[in-house]
Formats: C-alpha cells, sequence, structure tokens
C-alpha cells in the first residue's frame, strides 16, 4: 500500500504548519483501520468541517487543531488593504486627533471619514469625528456622554426683558439642576419613561429609576441653559425677522447614558483583545450579533431620554416665566445614525458633530462668551452630511484651569453682556477656539440661518466632574 505523504495531506485541505503535524501523527492509525482511500476521505471531511469532528476516534486531534486554529485566526485584526478616504476641515487640527482620525479609516468595516473644524482629542475617534462603517457600531465613536444635544426654543418675549433680567436669572436658578447626581425635587414625568426599551436588558432595567431621578436635569462640564438673543437676518422658522428671546440648552443622557456607554464600550474592547493599542478604544460590536443590536437600541433609547430631559427643562423654565414658545430647533451631536447609501446599510457615527443633510435644522454654539449658530445643512457629500458641533476646546480642562482665573474671564463677560450665575473655569471663553473661524471653514456645509448671543448663562458648579 502506498504511504500517505505530505502532499496527499495537503491535497486533502490540511494547511502547512502544526496542523500538519497532528494530521500525519494521526495517519498511521487512521490508514491502519479505514485503509489508505478511506482515510483520505475521512481526512478531507475533517479538512473542511473540522467543528463536527471534534471527538472523531481517529482524526479528533486533527480536528481540534484546525478549530483552534480558526479561532485564532478570527481574532488575528486585519486591517484595510489602504485607510478608508476621509475629508478634513479642520486646518489646525491637533495632531493627537489627527491620529485618531487616521487610525479609524484602517477598521476592516471603515468606508469613510470626515474631520469637524471643531476638533480635538478624545478617546478613540476625535471629538469633531465622523465615521461611516458597514455592520458595525462603535460605542466610543459615539461618546461616552450618547445622544448629547442641543435645543433652542424662541420665546414670546420682548428683548429687553434681558436688559433687567432678574426674573429670567430666577428661572434658571429655581428650574434647573446641574452636575452629577444632581435630579429634581420631584420627579417630571415624561412618555419616555415608559418605553420597553427600558426592560430590553438588565442594565437597562437597572438604570431606569436613576434615569427617572434625573429626568429634566443637565450634566457638568460644558452643559448649559441660558438665555439669549436670537437674530434673524431673514424671515425663518415661520418667524418674521428680528430679535427674539431664546432659551439654550446643552446636555445629554446623563448618569444611565454613562453607564450604558462604559458597559458596551468595556465589552466591545473585550471582545477585541487583538486590536493594537492604538485602535483598542476604537473596538466594534457586530450588527448581527445580539451585543451590537442592544447597544443600538440601547443608545437610541438614550436619544429619546436625552430629548425628554431637553423637553422638561424647556417647560419648566417657560411655564416658569409663562412663555409661549414660538418655534424651536434640536438636534444630536453624539450618536450613531443608520441609513442607506449605494445599496447597503451603514451606520454614521458623529462623535461631536451635528447632522447637516440638505435642508436639516441644526444649533452650533460657541462659548459663554461667544456667539452660537442656527444653521441648515447643505448635505456636503464629502462631510458625509455633517458640521461642526460648536467652537471646539483649544486647550484641555487642566491647561485652562493653570492658565485662567475669573479676574481675567468677568471682564471679557461684561464687555459682552453675559450675566454668568455659576460655571468652572475650565470653561472660560478663552479655552475654545474662535467660533467664527470655525463658522467659515464650514461654509460648504451649512447656511447660517441665525444667531444666538448669550446673555445668562448657568452651567456646573466649579469642581464638579466633566461628562463629555
Amino acid at each position: 500500500m502506498e504511504k500517505i505523504r505530505g502532499g496527499d495531506v495537503r491535497a486533502a485541505g490540511v494547511p502547512d504548519g502544526p496542523a500538519m503535524g497532528v494530521a500525519l501523527s494521526c495517519i498511521p492509525r487512521a490508514v491502519k483501520q479505514l485503509g489508505r482511500e478511506g482515510a483520505l476521505a475521512r481526512l478531507a471531511e475533517v479538512a473542511a468541517t473540522p467543528e463536527r469532528f471534534e471527538d472523531e476516534v481517529h482524526f479528533g486531534a486533527l480536528a481540534q487543531r484546525l478549530v483552534a486554529d480558526k479561532r485564532e485566526a478570527d481574532r488575528r485584526f486585519v486591517e484595510r488593504d489602504a485607510p478608508a478616504p476621509f475629508a478634513n476641515y479642520c486646518g489646525d487640527a491637533d495632531p493627537g486627533a489627527l491620529d485618531q482620525m487616521h487610525n479609524s479609516l484602517r477598521l476592516p468595516s471603515a468606508l469613510r471619514g470626515a474631520l469637524m473644524p471643531d476638533a480635538h482629542r478624545g478617546y478613540g475617534l476625535p471629538i469633531g469625528g465622523v465615521l461611516e462603517t458597514e455592520g458595525t457600531v462603535i460605542p466610543y465613536a459615539v461618546g461616552v456622554d450618547i445622544a448629547c444635544r442641543m435645543k433652542l426654543s424662541v420665546l414670546d418675549l420682548d428683548p429687553a426683558a434681558l436688559d433687567d433680567g432678574a426674573h429670567l436669572e430666577q428661572a434658571l436658578l429655581k428650574q434647573t439642576q446641574f452636575g452629577t447626581g444632581a435630579k429634581l425635587r420631584k420627579r417630571a414625568d415624561h412618555a419616555t419613561m415608559e418605553d420597553e426599551r427600558w426592560a430590553l436588558t438588565p442594565l437597562a432595567a437597572r438604570l431606569r429609576d436613576r434615569a427617572s431621578d434625573q429626568l429634566g436635569t443637565s450634566g457638568s462640564g460644558n452643559h448649559f441653559v441660558e438665555f439669549g438673543v436670537l437674530t434673524l437676518p431673514e424671515p425663518d422658522l415661520g418667524l418674521p425677522a428680528g430679535r427674539y428671546v431664546a432659551l439654550l440648552s446643552h446636555s445629554g443622557s446623563r448618569g444611565a447614558g454613562a453607564q450604558i456607554a462604559g458597559h458596551y464600550s468595556k465589552l466591545a474592547r473585550e471582545l477585541r483583545p487583538e486590536l493594537p493599542k492604538e485602535l483598542s478604544y476604537l473596538s466594534w460590536l457586530d450588527l448581527d450579533h445580539d451585543s451590537g443590536r442592544e447597544y443600538l437600541q440601547l443608545m437610541r433609547l438614550m436619544g429619546d431620554y436625552a430629548s425628554a430631559c431637553h423637553a422638561v427643562i424647556h417647560e419648566r423654565v417657560t411655564g416658569h416665566l409663562k412663555a409661549e414658545v414660538l418655534a424651536g430647533v434640536e438636534n444630536h451631536h453624539n450618536y450613531a445614525w443608520t441609513a442607506e447609501r449605494d445599496g447597503r446599510e451603514v451606520v454614521v457615527h458623529r462623535k461631536g458633530a451635528t447632522p447637516a443633510a440638505v435642508g436639516e435644522l441644526g444649533v452650533i454654539p460657541g462659548s459663554m462668551a461667544a456667539p452660537g449658530f442656527v444653521v441648515r445643512g447643505k448635505g456636503a457629500p464629502d462631510s458625509i452630511d455633517s458640521a461642526s458641533h460648536g467652537a471646539g476646546r483649544r486647550m484641555s480642562r487642566t491647561a485652562a484651569t493653570q492658565q485662567f482665573n475669573w479676574s481675567m474671564v468677568r471682564p471679557v463677560l461684561e464687555e459682552r453682556g453675559v450675566k454668568l450665575l455659576s460655571a468652572g473655569i475650565d470653561e472660560n471663553p478663552f479655552a475654545y477656539k474662535d467660533i467664527e473661524t470655525v463658522m467659515a471653514a464650514q461654509t460648504d456645509l451649512v447656511d447660517v440661518v441665525g444667531r444666538f448671543d448669550p446673555r445668562i448663562v448657568r452651567m456646573a458648579e466649579a469642581g464638579e466632574r466633566p461628562e463629555d
């Protein structure tokens, strides 16, 4: 009987390497009991579907080796042959932000990216980063504060009310709460708290009570509720051209969102131990697995919850003033949207980026002493229908705290007619990029509808841990 050699084993489908050695060690016994042709036939079956033969008497050891090798190969990170394309709208992006953007484009599911004019370094995807993927969602490309958003309400108040704004100040002081663990004295009601998705997972069920407590409150860091003057140079938003009092808020999904972000970010990293260190925070969840589908559903729930928080804030403040809302604009800027492109479903992550599809309204704030803008998107393809979410930080919180004090900042606030009720020094206007420069860099992305100038600003007290 002709001896079975390595070439025969290779022809049966066994690769070179450790598996070849195991196969050759199994051959003599298999040939003795099955004959040469029977042994080769069985060998080919094992090589084709090893998971079926891990307990097989002749080639079980080979099957186990092949299964282990396949698992190891599946864990091996294979990046794109070439990075996905991206458009850079941030001329002064710091090297850290650029590195993070370039790293995201190496992911096998990455299709394209964009970097907004306000970009700066974050975790995984930079703040101001937009990334389109197929078949995956990346928790750190959404951000820790899931569904952080803006809401602007135009009120039926005379702008002269801002000149002697004591009653407006009281509305912010009495009807809003800020900071880690903040909650209203009496729970607010909103239909979102009855959403069946709170029962989707044990984690969501545990968070529901905490979320109810924090409904209608704002986070710390750069979150705010403020009054200002909205100037419409042309008729828009269903309003005539003119100057209006407007209420503007910026906050996200509070402690519940942070817990969901933390859980799924940790899970994604545990599922991708093969990623190199620089890509670890870009670990993804597959949308054809329960973890990815769960995250998307809970992220959307946090989007609805964040919107509910803003709705309650605006209802409380306007109710206190007995004011009517004439018009409004709101948008998320830490979120992942599913969309169809070229006949396939994609996921568009916007981490600190405003949706700006054709005709889509959004709000881009400046700082406590700089204007914000109501904008309408132009749907620029290279930007993936996106724009900046603000002015963007030009220095870290630590650096801002070390370099500035309120005696340096107060003259700027006074010059611009801003009454600051509370904030941390790390949120001073010098810590931010020039909003006019940022807006000039995105004239291809949005049209400006109106300008919002802050006049009475409330943020979390100094010392609060930021949530962005």
